[in-house]
């Protein structure tokens, strides 16, 4: 009864948390300061560039940028979530944020974390469809169906979301201090008073059906893709076939990549520091992907930029 009192006393007194942030690298903190603010920059810039392009030029107004355009504003908004925190604390700005706000940083990062996770399944989709069944394209990918594949990423998004946040922001919390730069899932368990064996599984379990089958699927699809690729009769028309997926394989295999280094390894394997690295890849160097991969790799991306940019300066 005493450490049931004691621990309520405790859990009432806890009502905001402070980050640690980049506390271990004080002699790199100018660094990493310029470093994130011009990745920051660039990831608001680029994703605006592809979404302003995409919704301007007519030609890009097919259902594989649609998706593209969906993508880069999830991750627009993911970046809007974390990054700016992250700067705040290595200015030496940061300021204790309350339990309602950790829940709502934890709450939309979840969301759209989970749908960056799902909207390039449905992309991988687009591709089999495109390749594997040209002549049921138009037929198959309708408008119906692209905004139903974004509303269900959306949606599992919003549902793991919420049992995460339900489930971790019931806990008692007796420590403040979060090792970490934003409101993570792990790191915010960590200051519980109690054994959070529970939720840590849950967490796992939320985890490997998150990244491990939209990956299957992905690699189901792309399956289909090659084998189907293959049978072409012309090494040109393969090599053009090929060349259409180059650019969606690269997102995915980072995207995937990084997160399954950050949710799906042994909780002891890494160091605070290495988790930290691991976290800086997944929440600022992934967003960052779309402008530069989808355009650098991308001829008819490219030119409907120019074309867009030239508009404008004429």
């Amino acid at each position: 009864m005493l450490y049931l009192k004691l621990l309520n006393t405790s859990h009432r007194e806890v009502r905001e948390f402070i980050f640690q942030g980049f506390s271990n690298f004080q002699e790199h903190q100018l660094t990493l300061r310029m470093v994130f603010l011009i990745l920051y920059m660039l990831t608001l810039a680029g994703n605006a560039i592809i979404v302003a392009s995409i919704h301007i030029d007519h030609h890009l107004h097919t259902p594989m940028y649609f998706f593209l355009s969906v993508l880069s504003t999830s991750e627009t908004f993911y970046s809007l979530v974390i990054i700016p925190c992250m700067l705040f604390s290595l200015v030496g700005l940061s300021q204790p944020i309350p339990l309602a706000g950790c829940a709502t940083q934890t709450f939309f990062f979840v969301t759209l974390a989970v749908n960056s996770c799902f909207l390039p399944t449905a992309m991988g989709y687009h591709r089999y469809v495109a390749i594997c069944s040209p002549l049921r394209y138009t037929v198959i990918m309708n408008r119906r169906v692209c905004i139903q594949l974004v509303w269900g990423a959306c949606s599992i998004g919003l549902i793991v979301a919420m049992t995460q946040v339900t489930s971790v922001f019931r806990l008692p919390f007796c420590a403040t201090k979060v090792a970490h730069f934003f409101c993570d899932i792990r790191p915010v368990m960590k200051l519980s008073c109690i054994d959070t064996t529970v939720n840590e599984s849950l967490t796992l379990f939320i985890s490997v059906l998150v990244i491990l089958v939209p990956m299957g699927l992905v690699f189901i699809s792309y399956i289909l893709i090659v084998s189907t690729i293959l049978k072409i009769a012309s090494a040109e028309g393969r090599k053009k076939a090929f060349a259409t997926c180059t650019s969606h394989l690269t997102v995915v295999i980072v995207h995937y990549g990084c997160a399954s280094i950050a949710y799906l390894k042994p909780e002891s394997e890494n160091t605070k520091d290495q988790d930290q690295l691991i976290s800086v890849t997944y929440t600022v160097i992934t967003p960052l992907l779309n402008p530069v991969v989808y355009t650098l790799r991308n001829k008819e991306a490219k030119d409907a930029l120019l074309r867009v940019m030239g508009r404008k300066l004429s």
